[in-house]
């Protein structure tokens, strides 16, 4: 069963690779707004350390959102989508390896470029460990949470505005306490560790619930 798990892994990765633009855009996507926004705020110090965990989380989020359209399309298109369904291998586990190599395609890279990010709105040493410890939990939830929603809209016409629709509402949580956690740390009043425990459990429901959902909502839209 795990064996079949690596070998999604691989091929959506090997594609992903063959095909760099689509993942290249998430990033390049989450710089340029990063980037853009202390130009439209100025460049105060205390202006952009209060605005800058808003700034990056949102970003994040949208930028997850960009390839989440395509995370099953290709497959539909080709009939490798049916393929899996005839399978003797559960649906969601199959649909948790795809849901794993979206991640490291986009929100992984985030991840990692966080520190040059927090550089930019003169953040903290602290308030950079925090903000990759939240984006490390977060991150994988909007990956999860997204292939519920893009599952439901596969093959529809103008899909994209309703995936954002179904999506958007549920990724408030992870937004707010992923933010906040940043925040608190910068304010030194409370403890981070809420936050965090927060964001570790509705990752822990998201991987649980979520490849549920979603291989339901495959069979839904494959009727």
């Amino acid at each position: 069963m795990w064996a079949v798990f690596w070998c999604v892994l691989k091929r959506d990765l090997l594609l992903a690779m063959r095909r760099r633009t689509d993942a290249l855009t998430t990033l390049f996507f989450f710089i340029i707004v990063v980037s853009l926004f202390p130009l439209g705020v100025g460049t105060e110090r205390q202006v952009l350390q209060i605005l800058g965990p808003g700034v990056v989380w949102v970003a994040a989020l949208l930028a997850s959102m960009l390839a989440l359209e395509r995370l099953f399309a290709a497959d539909y298109e080709d009939g490798t989508l049916e393929q899996m369904l005839l399978t003797a291998q559960p649906l969601s586990l199959l649909v948790l390896a795809k849901v794993g190599a979206h991640w490291l395609l986009t929100g992984l890279p985030l991840v990692l470029i966080a520190p040059l990010v927090g550089m930019q709105y003169h953040l903290t040493d602290t308030q950079i460990g925090i903000m990759m410890l939240s984006l490390a939990l977060g991150t994988p939830i909007l990956s999860l949470i997204g292939a519920i929603g893009a599952a439901l809209t596969l093959g529809l016409r103008g899909g994209g505005i309703l995936l954002s629709l179904l999506i958007l509402p549920l990724y408030i949580p992870v937004l707010v306490y992923g933010a906040g956690a940043v925040e608190v740390s910068r304010i030194a009043l409370t403890d981070t560790e809420p936050y965090l425990m927060l964001l570790g459990a509705f990752l822990l429901a998201a991987l649980t619930l979520a490849p549920l959902a979603s291989a339901a909502a495959l069979k839904i839209s494959l009727e």
